[in-house]
């Protein structure tokens, strides 16, 4: 079999799933439930968010919270101090890729 296949999960239940973590990228799978998120963390990498269902509610930096929906694509640089959060009923999911993968996620 010359492709890797890899799963994810499918269920509503809180989660921030590390599917592909190599040399050339980071892909994860995060799925949060109204009033949860992400700590407050930097980018540690080109990071692009897809919205596969929901609304993300995301501070960047210094600005307002931000909000994006189901179909957008958000590009974030390296560096930025970043927040988060699903503040809606709504499952909210997203896929997170790294590019270039981040080195202290790599394992």
């Amino acid at each position: 079999m010359i492709e890797k296949v890899y799963n994810y999960s499918t269920e509503d239940h809180n989660a921030v799933e590390k599917i592909i973590m190599d040399d050339n990228l980071n892909y994860i799978h995060m799925v949060f439930n109204k009033s949860e998120g992400l700590p407050v963390h930097m980018s540690n990498s080109n990071v692009y968010m897809t919205i596969l269902r929901g609304t993300l509610s995301i501070k960047l930096g210094e600005q307002e919270v931000h909000e994006y929906k189901k179909g957008e694509i958000l590009q974030i640089p390296y560096g930025i101090k970043m927040d988060v959060k699903n503040f809606h009923d709504q499952v909210l999911e997203l896929i997170v890729v790294k590019a270039p993968a981040s080195k202290n996620y790599n394992k």
